[in-house]
């Protein structure tokens, strides 16, 4: 039985792998407009067929504005949010074959604030580009990189080898490091005593060191790894989202630096400064709601399972 599993997982990656290909072949032959046209039109034709994935976004966004919305409200706002996920992974999967320059790059997406980044840098102690699961995320590494910062990047590896690669290969291409979430801690710290710059997503729930703080009204188990590695660096904590616009152009935004807080009390300070990054991810959230991936089990840790 366990090794027919293994057969059918197998193949599943296989076919997955085959039409991620596929699709990135197929997105440059129509204008990226068009093409995004496209995918939204998947996302939406996706979406009575979802089934679990479609009930945990419906249900997550039932938890987060339950209160503020009406039942036709959040379905409409369900539907979007599949729309504008097909719209942003349709963006990424262009992006691999498409962006070969920061030239490349500028002619679809716009960069606000980029000078807060630099004040940040300018001090010196490294920085830690805070950002968040929401729209074409992975094209902020990509600008990161096409400016010359060469951002470590931490993540999670996919289980399927051959669409890992694909992705690290992406990041990595244009001078962007992969980092293994989990791993080289110390190397994190190296690149942030030296000035450098690391990217850190922290909205999701998994398995790595993490508290709970408020999210929506409710308690999330929340990974502490950038309040840690800012308060053991001194390194500068500059938030960034990206969304795509009416325009059709991808927004990305750099924000001022969020000031820690430093009691000394290194278990509070973790927990209180992990809430003001999440306050500011909620924030972000609440602006562009039907691009944040509300299928992802965001409240499913409960207390006392949390990776100490």
């Amino acid at each position: 039985m366990a090794s027919l599993k293994i057969i059918r997982r197998k193949i599943r990656y296989a076919i997955v792998y085959g039409l991620v290909r596929f699709l990135i072949f197929l997105s440059n032959l129509m204008s990226r407009v068009a093409w995004l046209r496209f995918c939204g039109f998947l996302g939406r034709l996706a979406y009575p067929f979802a089934g679990q994935t479609r009930t945990r976004t419906l249900r997550h966004l039932t938890l987060a504005y339950g209160k503020e919305k009406s039942a036709a409200e959040i379905r409409t706002l369900s539907r979007r949010t599949f729309e504008y996920l097909g719209k942003n992974a349709g963006e990424m999967l262009r992006a691999t074959a498409s962006i070969h320059t920061l030239a490349d790059l500028d002619k679809i997406l716009v960069v606000h604030g980029y000078e807060n980044f630099e004040r940040a840098q300018a001090k010196g102690k490294g920085v830690i580009f805070l950002t968040c699961h929401m729209g074409a995320f992975d094209l902020q590494v990509t600008v990161m990189a096409l400016r010359g910062l060469n951002p470590n990047i931490i993540g999670t590896p996919l289980k399927d080898p051959r669409l890992n690669d694909l992705l690290w290969d992406y990041r990595n291409k244009h001078g962007a490091i992969a980092i293994e979430r989990g791993r080289e801690t110390f190397k994190m710290i190296k690149v942030l005593k030296s000035g450098g710059s690391l990217a850190l997503l922290i909205d999701q729930d998994t398995r790595v060191k993490s508290r709970f703080v408020n999210f929506f009204g409710m308690p999330a188990a929340t990974p502490v790894g950038a309040t840690v590695l800012a308060l053991k660096t001194g390194a500068s904590i500059v938030p960034t989202y990206i969304h795509l616009g009416k325009d059709w152009k991808q927004h990305m935004h750099i924000l001022p630096e969020i000031p820690l807080n430093v009691s000394g009390n290194d278990e509070a300070d973790m927990v209180y400064n992990t809430q003001i990054l999440t306050n500011f991810i909620e924030q972000q959230v609440r602006s562009h709601p039907e691009q944040w991936v509300w299928m992802h089990e965001r409240w499913k840790t409960q207390p006392g399972e949390e990776i100490a």
